[in-house]
């Protein structure tokens, strides 16, 4: 007896196939067009600055292999100051923020909350209106905190889109869990943290890497409300090497204009590699956390 072959392969239309390869090639090229800047930079960083400014044109490759921009940049005080600095901000601006943010929709999430609708109508309402900058510097002026660390951690406490994201997720966790868990005599406190926090520790992965990307490129806030150097986080000393030239310290005994070039590609890889090498170990998190609470039902 002849056997049968059976095929669960679906066949595709000639116009599906030439879909797919349109579509491949465009997203090939559009996978260059956004890696090349990052490769053009890497390779900028590498290279011998007397050849890199005579260099014309697209660069894939060092022109004469070089990591004496690195020798400078490393060599630098200012940016270690500003590595430890920005760790700093980093850590503790993002464990503030992930504290004030699960405690604010832990209360939004809850039925039956006096006043509940009323206070997220308000917190909403600072999602598209603020005091703007020159309110914000003499409210953080009359609150002692000009020149603080604190002053870069404490006003952004909270993001509201990020608040309304986390207590979307806490609102979609089943209300019979809760009530269980109050029949055991559970507090508020013993929910969050024994009910709440697990089921949502996805979208809480999603929120730390929305923090922590946030205070790292953060540089503005840093410019406005400290005078101190020694508090300076490293975005804002990166801004200072590319905006302002401030390259004193890093090309000693060189032609500073002849160097300046590599010093700045190999500041911007310093500064941003920690940050990618992060995204990672969190990019699973990333599509469930934000799906929670998506669909009702």
């Amino acid at each position: 007896m002849a056997k049968v072959k059976s095929s669960n392969k679906i066949k595709r239309s000639r116009g599906e196939e030439i879909f797919n390869v349109c579509n491949i090639i465009f997203l090939t090229l559009l996978m260059i067009v956004c890696l090349y800047p990052f490769w053009y930079v890497i390779c900028a960083s590498f290279s011998r600055s007397t050849l890199l400014i005579s260099h014309t044109g697209a660069l894939f490759k060092p022109v004469g292999f070089s990591v004496a921009a690195y020798k400078n940049v490393f060599e630098n005080r200012s940016i270690w100051i500003g590595y430890g600095n920005t760790i700093f901000y980093v850590v503790v601006g993002t464990v503030v923020n992930i504290i004030m943010t699960v405690l604010g929709a832990y209360f939004l999430s809850r039925k039956n909350v006096p006043g509940q609708t009323i206070i997220l109508m308000f917190i909403m309402f600072t999602m598209y209106f603020s005091g703007g900058m020159i309110p914000g510097f003499l409210n953080i002026q009359s609150l002692g905190l000009y020149d603080s660390r604190l002053a870069l951690i404490l006003p952004g406490a909270i993001s509201t889109f990020n608040l309304i994201i986390m207590r979307t997720a806490m609102a979609s966790i089943d209300a019979s869990m809760e009530e269980s868990a109050r029949l055991d005599g559970a507090n508020h406190f013993t929910i969050l943290f024994k009910i709440m926090l697990p089921l949502t520790k996805a979208t809480v992965a999603v929120l730390v890497l929305y923090y922590g990307v946030a205070h790292w490129n953060s540089w503005f806030n840093a410019m406005i409300y400290l005078e101190d150097k020694m508090k300076e986080p490293l975005q804002l000393v990166l801004r200072q090497i590319l905006i302002i030239n401030d390259m004193a310290d890093m090309a000693v005994g060189e032609d500073t204009e002849m160097i300046s070039e590599t010093i700045k590609h190999a500041t911007i890889i310093v500064s941003t590699v920690p940050i990618l090498a992060l995204y990672p170990f969190l990019q699973k998190y990333f599509v469930k956390g934000m799906m929670v609470g998506a669909v009702k039902g």
